[in-house]
C-alpha cells in the first residue's frame, strides 16, 4: 500500500510533467476499485488477472505466479518503453526517485 500512496501524494507533481500514472495488480476489478477508493487514488488501477502485462514487462515469470514483482515501467506518448525500475525494494522512496528521473528527462 505504501508505494501506491506515495504515488498518490506526488500525483500533482507527476501531472505537472504530463506524466500519467496507472497501477496494475492481479486483484479483481472490484478489489482494485475498493482499494483505489479507500486510498483516494487519483489514478486508475488495472486488473491483470491473466498476467499478460506482468509477463510482458517482467513483473511475473509465469502465468500462475501469485504475486507480481514490483516493477515500474515508463512509456512515452507512443507506448514505447523508455525506463524500467525492476524489483523495486524501497517502496516509500521509489516514487520520489522516479519523479526525480522524469523531472530530469522531461524538463529539458
Amino acid at each position: 500500500m505504501t508505494e501506491g500512496c506515495e504515488f498518490r501524494d506526488l500525483y500533482d507533481q507527476y501531472d505537472a510533467l504530463g506524466v500519467s500514472i496507472v497501477g496494475v495488480s492481479f486483484d479483481s476489478p472490484a478489489e482494485n476499485k475498493l482499494f483505489s477508493f479507500n486510498n483516494s487514488f487519483q489514478y486508475e488501477l488495472w486488473t491483470d488477472a491473466e498476467r499478460e502485462l506482468a509477463l510482458h514487462y517482467g513483473a511475473a515469470s509465469f502465468a500462475q505466479q501469485p504475486f507480481a514483482t514490483r516493477h515500474t515501467v515508463v512509456l512515452d506518448d507512443y507506448g514505447r518503453w523508455i525506463l524500467t525500475y525492476a524489483g523495486v525494494g524501497n517502496t516509500v522512496q521509489h516514487p520520489n526517485d522516479v519523479l526525480a528521473d522524469l523531472t530530469a528527462i522531461f524538463s529539458q
